[in-house]
């Protein structure tokens, strides 16, 4: 559901982005290059992070809550299915009481996401699935986009929080708008939120929409880790934004608030390669204040 029609979004799109892109998709023959560099391991290997966060002391939750994340599916010719398979292999092992994705759902046509949300209409975790939106959704028709993973049990969420189920009731889901081709508010997505907050953002650049609202964990994905980079993990090429290159990849603190989460994402932009920055499922374990 989008809730204000009146919001400028999809901005940053141009006619040579556009061109740019469909003649890249072209040269990668509907997907076939994908497969094929899936196949011989230039799109990495999918694996699973694991990060433990405890909450601020004096808050607690009824048990421990486990949280998947992942992000940048980028379904279409630079991505190879097989790995939202995978992922949704992942997910059905690690048995996650929520799903959180954190957009760029897919490279250029909008209908592209069938291939993942087909994928994830099995997944059920019993506190349910929540998305927002990137940059290459709002680029292609992203109302279409939300639409087929609502049919997929997955609640998109822009500028407004969505509170768990009981006995996760104190806590809430708090998604904003892509921070560069959208129009965030984060006074809208904390507005009704519970006491415990887990702040959902496309890119880490959403921190720059915040100023007083509070949250005690963060995750953000858009950097894919640089997708390139060299062994020790530095990106080849730093991502679009002062956040996010900043934070490429990993855990941070964030003065004033909890941590925040950067994955590597799943898919691939561009071009279908992934050179040491190898795609990943995060696993995070929230935990009461010890």
């Amino acid at each position: 559901m989008i809730d204000s029609e009146t919001a400028i979004r999809g901005r940053h799109d141009n006619f040579l982005r556009r061109v740019g892109e469909s003649l890249i998709n072209a040269a990668l023959l509907g997907g076939f290059v994908a497969r094929w560099s899936y196949r011989c391991g230039l799109q990495g290997r999918l694996g699973v992070t694991r990060y433990d966060v405890r909450l601020a002391t004096g808050t607690t939750l009824v048990a421990p809550l486990t949280i998947a994340f992942a992000s940048d599916f980028h379904a279409g010719p630079t991505t190879d299915p097989e790995l939202f398979v995978a992922l949704c292999e992942r997910l059905a092992e690690a048995q996650p009481d929520v799903v959180l994705l954190g957009g760029d759902f897919v490279s250029g046509k909008a209908d592209y996401v069938q291939a993942l949300a087909r994928e994830l209409k099995y997944c059920r975790p019993p506190l349910g699935k929540y998305a927002v939106l990137g940059n290459h959704d709002l680029w292609a028709d992203d109302t279409r986009i939300a639409t087929m993973l609502a049919e997929s049990g997955v609640e998109v969420l822009i500028n407004r929080s969505a509170t768990l189920p009981p006995p996760f009731d104190c806590v809430s889901i708090c998604g904003i708008d892509d921070p560069w081709t959208g129009s965030p508010d984060a006074t809208l997505a904390f507005g009704d939120a519970r006491d415990i907050r887990v702040f959902l953002t496309h890119a880490p650049d959403g921190l720059m929409s915040t100023s007083h609202e509070r949250f005690d964990v963060a995750f953000a994905g858009h950097t894919h880790g640089g997708q390139v980079a060299w062994p020790n993990g530095r990106p080849v090429l730093l991502p679009h934004g002062p956040l996010s290159k900043r934070y490429v990849y990993g855990k941070f603190p964030i003065e004033g608030n909890g941590c925040l989460v950067v994955s590597r994402g799943i898919g691939c932009s561009t071009l279908p390669i992934r050179l040491n920055a190898h795609p990943e499922l995060v696993l995070c374990t929230l935990r009461s204040a010890s």
